[in-house]
């Protein structure tokens, strides 16, 4: 158990920590390499914790039959090609299926197999040739990962019921607007969205209230639709950098909401700040085409009480320098720590 605790906790702080980028960590450190009876030869299943079997950089082409009790398999970086029938029927209480970095496409996995598994609760189908989404999924899944995929559709009920659902993993697929329409409506208790690298034109539709984090960097977006954000009270980082925006697709005020705390909209090609709330602490406006610092858009006004959050500005690839700061900048962002112009 204490591996399955480092494991956890590893997640956390790589999601924590490196919200760009993230790798996983499923090695079995510290663990005996003798296996419990009943492991598949192909795997090793610890003695010290039975509940887990670990078949990963294996050279596998295909699955092993999963003995009963196992609740944790690992499959990663492997030459799996396919989800045949059977190989879950004993796995009736597994709760992690890590299938990472195989060649599994959708049309290779059985009917009966991934569906049936009715307790799961992670999922981790990242660096295949899948298509479309697994599925139907358990009701119990809290955590999906479908990144670097070929996905280019996402079927509106292919979550539906899901409500355990708190952290959904697009990136690096082939998505557009219109393929995860009414993809998310439902998710009651999803916190993380990530959609970057896709083929998005627009922000998606239909996402909970719960959301905390958005990520929609690297798409095709080109606007914010008025009063998007304000439907989403809960959320704290938006990332929406290297997308098409421009000054008239950001209507007036759409991103001054007091739950954001950090917002990224770099690499895009806007003219001018976009107004916000006092309470961001974390703004983010590199390579655009800003040719002017409007305090106005950062603090209506500066008092004693009334200032920026703001503890990071990035300002630089833009037409601005510290001389173009107004005379009262520094109330108004007394406390930034970073305020970067080149």
């Amino acid at each position: 158990m204490f591996a399955l605790s480092c494991f956890v906790l590893v997640g956390l702080v790589c999601q924590s920590l490196g919200q760009y980028e993230y790798d996983d960590y499923y090695s079995p450190a510290g663990l005996e390499v003798i296996s419990s009876p009943g492991c598949a030869p192909e795997c090793d299943c610890p003695i010290n914790f039975p509940s887990a079997m670990y078949c990963n950089e294996r050279n596998l082409k295909f699955i092993p039959i999963v003995p009963i009790g196992i609740k944790y398999l690992y499959l990663q970086n492997n030459n799996i090609e396919e989800v045949k029938a059977g190989v879950f029927d004993n796995a009736t209480d597994l709760r992690w299926l890590v299938l990472d970095n195989n060649i599994i496409t959708s049309d290779k996995i059985q009917a009966g197999t991934i569906d049936k598994l009715s307790k799961l609760e992670k999922l981790y189908f990242s660096h295949n040739k899948l298509t479309k989404p697994p599925g139907p999924l358990s009701k119990s899944l809290d955590e999906l990962k479908l990144t670097d995929n070929q996905l280019s559709s996402f079927p509106s009920n292919a979550l539906s019921g899901m409500e355990n659902l708190t952290t959904v993993h697009l990136s690096k697929n082939k998505l557009t607007t219109e393929s995860i329409t009414g993809a998310f409506k439902g998710l009651k208790s999803l916190v993380l969205l990530d959609v970057s690298e896709n083929k998005l034109k627009k922000l998606p539709s239909g996402v909970p209230a719960s959301l905390l984090m958005l990520y929609a960097d690297n798409n095709d977006i080109d606007s914010i639709p008025n009063g998007y954000l304000a439907k989403l009270p809960n959320l704290q980082y938006l990332r929406v950098s290297h997308n098409k925006l421009v000054d008239s697709g950001i209507p007036a005020g759409v991103f001054n909401v007091s739950s954001l705390l950090e917002l990224d909209l770099s690499f895009n090609k806007l003219k001018t700040i976009p107004e916000i709330n006092e309470s961001l602490e974390h703004l983010y406006l590199q390579v655009n085409e800003i040719d002017k610092f409007e305090l106005s858009n950062i603090c209506k006004f500066s008092s004693p009480v009334n200032y920026s959050r703001l503890k990071t500005l990035r300002l630089d690839g833009n037409n601005v320098t510290h001389s173009s700061m107004p005379d009262d900048t520094s109330n108004c962002l007394r406390q930034a720590s970073e305020i970067i112009f080149e």
